[in-house]
């Protein structure tokens, strides 16, 4: 873990907690959201903490078995870090913007989007 960047290892324990939060209780995920925050989930939009926290809450699945095969991760101006998951089992990219906001790490922006193919 020491020989990768800064950013990189901040936004993989951010998503790797993200995604534990989303598995075991979606109520607590308002911890890595501020009010500010944006999610956009299949062309739809939600804005701040408690409308986030809402949308991800009422999703249908209870867990996801995930296989995050890609990840990318970029410094950005104005201590934000970009983390870009792609999982092709489950079909979906993934997108953090994520911002250090009082010594903490959270998310600003989340987008979300389903990659289904028709090959027929």
């Amino acid at each position: 873990v020491g020989d990768k960047p800064i950013w990189e290892q901040i936004g993989s324990s951010f998503i790797q907690h993200c995604y534990q939060l989303f598995d075991k209780d979606r109520t607590q995920l308002g911890a890595i959201y501020i009010d500010a925050s944006c999610l956009t989930s299949e062309r739809q939009q939600f804005h701040g903490k408690a409308a986030t926290v809402e949308k991800l809450s009422i999703l249908p699945f209870q867990k996801i078995q995930y296989s995050l095969t890609a990840r990318d991760y970029q410094a950005m101006p104005h201590s934000c870090i970009i983390s870009v998951v792609v999982d092709p089992i489950m079909g979906f990219h993934h997108m953090f913007l994520l911002k250090n906001t009082n010594d903490a790490w959270v998310c600003t922006n989340d987008a979300f989007r389903l990659v289904l193919h028709n090959f027929g």
